[in-house]
């Protein structure tokens, strides 16, 4: 059983796909069916390419030691290199501020994009967000929904998209809570496969408790690439392919919930029972 850290200071909300992070600055921007979800200008490409080189040089070894990573099952990516060279999708638990860039580190040499809450991309960080890949996602407009839909179905088309499956961050959050439906549906669209990918953690020594005040350094585990199942009808696909996106991500952070009780569930944020009394009963916090 994987490190439980303590985290009764985080205001982790009743919905499970709630944020709970409060951004300091709004621009105000817009997005709708007309923003550029995919942006192709030479010089947003060019300074990506720059962002990249310095990701490589600097950032990713900084992450490393910052968050005491270790990256487990990249054999997983080079056995099914071929799979994967026309366009995959990943996803994850979504549980600190820097774990996309563990995600990158972890995929390299793709070159992910990943959707991302709008606020993000409305905030103080919006332009570094974009320049890593950073797709933000629509509230409240159905046709905004379809253009990002449609840039995201573009960006998988023989490229990656990382997907946060639960819908929101909470730092150090160990149970995984329910998937929403997005990432079935892109993967059923496309017909590409999902990487199931997986945050975990360890206890943190002496030095880095004391301190750094840090809870707990990090483990990115890497699964086998799962297909959608095309013998079902397109619902039924969706529906099997976020479950076992689901169980597989639960089994790479080593968490085993009884499924009799607590099957698998997606797309429900109000099903508080399924993160607190299984996880609770099985670390006795109950």
């Amino acid at each position: 059983m994987g490190f439980d850290p303590k985290t009764d200071k985080y205001p982790y909300p009743e919905s499970t796909d709630r944020h709970y992070i409060i951004l300091k600055k709004n621009d105000g921007a817009v997005f709708d069916e007309n923003y550029p979800y995919i942006d192709r200008r030479f010089g947003f490409r060019f300074k990506r390419f720059w962002v990249r080189v310095l990701l490589y040089v600097l950032v990713f070894p900084v992450a490393r030691i910052r968050l005491g990573l270790r990256i487990k099952g990249r054999k997983n990516l080079r056995r099914h290199k071929e799979l994967l060279r026309g366009g995959a999708l990943s996803c994850s638990n979504h549980v600190h501020f820097w774990d996309y860039i563990a995600v990158m580190d972890a995929l390299r040499p793709h070159r992910p994009n990943v959707l991302v809450w709008a606020e993000n991309v409305r905030g103080e960080n919006k332009k570094l967000i974009r320049l890593v890949g950073g797709i933000p996602i629509p509230e409240n407009s159905v046709r905004a929904t379809l253009a990002c839909m449609k840039a995201a179905k573009e960006a998988v088309d023989g490229g990656w998209l990382h997907v946060y499956a639960e819908g929101s961050m909470w730092e150090y959050y160990r149970p995984i809570r329910p998937f929403k439906s997005g990432i079935g549906y892109l993967a059923c669209r496309t017909g590409k496969p999902v990487v199931p990918m997986a945050f975990s953690y360890r206890r943190p020594g002496w030095i880095r408790r004391k301190i750094f005040r840090q809870i707990a350094l990090f483990d990115l585990s890497i699964g086998e690439p799962i297909l959608p199942d095309e013998s079902l009808g397109f619902k039924e696909r969706e529906t099997d392919l976020v479950v076992r996106c689901h169980e597989a991500v639960c089994r790479l952070a080593d968490i085993t919930p009884d499924e009799d009780l607590y099957p698998p569930v997606f797309d429900d944020s109000k099903r508080v029972d399924y993160y607190t009394d299984t996880y609770g009963k099985e670390y006795g916090k109950k």
